[in-house]
């Protein structure tokens, strides 16, 4: 029971949910911004920022529940076409043979695709396996994971500012630790949660801007379509402005095969 328990990550899940409103209710039981707002009759920013809060909520949820592009072993061939189809449309003498997971066992593993030893399931634009959101992070919820980031920012760096509005002066430093210790500690986790945050939407939305995974972009020396290429080339990468359009417009499944493209080495 309990080993289910991890495995399906209830426990992350219930973790995270539970911290993210005890600090909400600190920041209203106390003494800030907020509980003077409630007190003079202005709603507004106490009922904006709880629906913030319970966005950022939603879209954990939704990003930690959304296949993230788990690959299908009876549905390759389906998605992909057949084995001859795949070789019409794909330029053999620039993009590299499909592998063959030793995992999934899965003849054809599409480009850009990783076996996930957590999920135990291949990942199409596999970019990492996230422990706090217990799933991987791939072609069909990174776009969210990245709006999830967005949104959990702007909620932290909010309750860090609720959080010291609502720190107040005493006499001695018992008795300022012994009244603002609940506030010193959401003012604790929102500070080093919103360092996490910045630093993590920071790497994101580079290596999306140049159309690159975590994955490639640790491990490019090692993957078979990468190991090849220039220090410097990235065989998808179609310019900054495309390739956001591309990560945040496009919702269906894509053939990296095709879109895959190599330069050719220079002549000497």
């Amino acid at each position: 029971m309990v080993q289910n328990m991890f495995r399906t990550g209830f426990l992350v899940r219930a973790t995270h949910t539970l911290l993210t409103w005890v600090i909400t209710l600190i920041l209203f039981l106390h003494n800030t911004d907020l509980r003077k707002c409630e007190e003079q009759g202005e709603l507004l920013l106490p009922v904006l920022f709880f629906l913030l809060v319970v966005l950022s909520v939603l879209l954990y949820f939704a990003v930690s529940l959304m296949d993230p592009g788990f690959v299908l072993t009876d549905t390759v061939k389906g998605v992909l076409g057949s084995d001859e189809e795949m070789e019409s449309m794909i330029d053999q003498s620039t993009s590299p043979r499909l592998r063959r997971c030793g995992y999934c066992l899965l003849q054809q593993q599409p480009m850009r695709a990783k076996h996930c030893q957590t999920c135990k399931r291949c990942v199409r634009r596999f970019d990492h396996h996230c422990p706090w959101i217990e799933n991987c992070v791939g072609e069909r919820n990174h776009r969210w994971f990245v709006v999830y980031l967005v949104v959990q920012l702007l909620t932290l760096l909010w309750a860090f500012h609720i959080a010291l509005s609502g720190i107040s002066t005493s006499l001695t430093w018992e008795l300022w630790f012994r009244v603002n210790g609940f506030l010193l500690v959401a003012l604790g986790v929102a500070g080093v949660f919103s360092v996490v945050v910045v630093v993590l939407l920071g790497c994101h939305l580079y290596l999306v801007s140049i159309n690159c995974t975590t994955w490639e972009f640790m491990s490019r020396h090692r993957i078979s379509y990468l190991k090849n290429c220039g220090d410097e080339e990235n065989p998808f990468d179609r310019g900054v402005f495309c390739n956001l359009r591309d990560f945040f417009c496009i919702c269906r499944t894509v053939m990296w095969e095709q879109m895959y493209h190599k330069k050719s080495p220079s002549p000497v």
